[in-house]
């Protein structure tokens, strides 16, 4: 018999650490192969971790609510005999992986000794060098707690949720609005306190009779943590251009219903509008890049990512290699992954990868809007609904034309008006010139 430990995967680009949920299992509880171990949440993503064994759960080394960095182990398995153990990976093997890493066979890690959190009036820890987890900022805005007053029993001295929870019970929050007014002890523990009331939030006053909750749930968390961030971290800029898609339309309509009848799928205006986006990235790669503090990533892939709503989330799926598919092909991908979102079968490895948004907003009947940009992206492209308005024509006739809105938005610090002008010219010069004569769809 021998113990195989399971550590936290890395769900997604960029992202560094992950704050177990809810486990799904027990020690002593008997998994096979890829079951769900716990569900993890992320600032990007939320995700169920698979096991990598057949065995028997022997002891779950992190807690619910606890935030752990990529590659630190979460729980360990008993597995029988050493035929079901992995090859050790290649010395080269890239940090990056989102498979669920093997970290071998070992013995039971000692878990470090905990001591309460605490609160300290010292000189506050520069915020541009810590970084908290999503659990962490989210109780912290909540509850308005000042967080370089806190000092965390986590690893290297992190603050993770249980410490915030325990001031938050014993109401011993350091808020703010206290701590920059007066200092606080040092040595003020949090212990449970049974003579002072514990403040309820400040949205509970706002709670009228008739109205309802509504729980915020994981994936709608974690798409607000990502669009907060955005929001706040990426300096947003707009354009917007007109573009005349008569031929394109009338290109569409005349062969959906074959093309319906001969693939199985829809032919969406969607698709040609991912197709002539890809097209002009590859001709204006910058547009293909993202920020990363002290460089710009200009990605060679091509990885286009869609917005795809269900009743109560929003999940961003990705085709991959856009640039090297037909029509016919992103159609398909268009019409496969958003089943899967759908049915609840949508992968990891779906969502992964995505380089540049297109969102079609135009499907709600929308004629303009400005997109959050999906961090890290430099921009996203907003598809509005297509219209039909009159348009002068050469020779001061005017006729009834279909046109649609293409709304951008951009990421300032890795694009400039210049580069983003051409790319919307270039998109629109694409779609203007859809039509039977000179586009397949194959």
């Amino acid at each position: 018999m021998a113990i195989q430990n399971i550590t936290m995967p890395q769900l997604g680009e960029s992202v560094t650490e992950g704050t177990i949920e809810k486990w799904l299992v027990q020690p002593g509880d008997k998994v096979k192969k890829y079951d769900p171990l716990a569900e993890v949440v992320t600032d990007k993503v939320n995700a169920e971790v698979p096991s990598s064994f057949e065995g028997v759960i022997t002891e779950l080394l992190a807690e619910e609510g606890q935030t752990l960095p990529v590659g630190a182990v979460v729980c360990s398995i008993e597995i029988a005999g050493d035929s079901e153990l992995p090859p050790p990976p290649p010395a080269k093997k890239s940090a990056v992986s989102t498979a669920i890493l093997n970290a071998g066979v070992q013995k039971k890690q000692e878990s470090p000794k905990v001591t309460p959190a605490t609160i300290t009036a010292e000189k506050p820890v520069r915020q541009d060098k810590v970084r908290y987890s999503p659990a962490v900022l989210r109780l912290a805005q909540e509850h308005d707690i000042a967080l370089e007053h806190v000092t965390g029993t986590g690893e290297g001295g992190r603050i993770t949720r249980k410490d915030l929870q325990q001031l938050i019970d014993a109401g011993n929050v350091p808020t703010k609005e206290a701590t920059s007014s007066e200092p606080v002890s040092t040595t003020a523990v949090a212990q449970p306190s049974s003579s002072a009331p514990q403040e309820k939030p400040a949205v509970a006053q706002v709670i009228q009779a008739g109205d309802i909750e509504i729980p915020v749930t994981k994936v709608r968390r974690a798409i607000a943590n990502n669009m907060v961030r955005s929001a706040q971290e990426v300096p947003h800029a707009w354009m917007m251009m007109e573009v005349d898609v008569t031929d394109l339309v009338a290109y569409r309509d005349s062969i959906k219903t074959e093309f319906k009848q001969k693939e199985g799928f829809n032919l969406t205006y969607f698709a040609f509008f991912v197709k002539a986006v890809a097209q002009a990235l590859k001709e204006f790669p910058m547009m293909n890049s993202m920020w990363a503090d002290d460089k710009i990533i200009q990605k060679h892939d091509i990885n286009i990512s869609i917005a795809v709503a269900t009743d109560d989330a929003l999940f961003v799926p990705v085709i991959k290699h856009a640039d090297e598919k037909s029509i016919k092909g992103i159609a398909r991908d268009i019409h496969e992954l958003a089943s899967k979102v759908r049915t609840g079968k949508l992968a990891m490895d779906d969502i992964k990868g995505g380089t540049f948004t297109v969102n079609n907003t135009g499907a709600f009947g929308s004629v303009q809007s400005m997109g959050i940009i999906n961090y890290p992206q430099a921009a996203i492209l907003q598809v509005e609904s297509i219209v039909k308005k009159p348009v002068f024509l050469p020779g001061g006739m005017f006729a009834a034309r279909d046109i649609v809105n293409l709304c951008l938005s951009l990421d300032h610090r890795v694009l400039d008006g210049l580069v983003c002008g051409k790319f919307l010219n270039r998109v629109k010069e694409i779609l203007e010139n859809t039509n039977l004569s000179s586009t397949s769809v194959y």
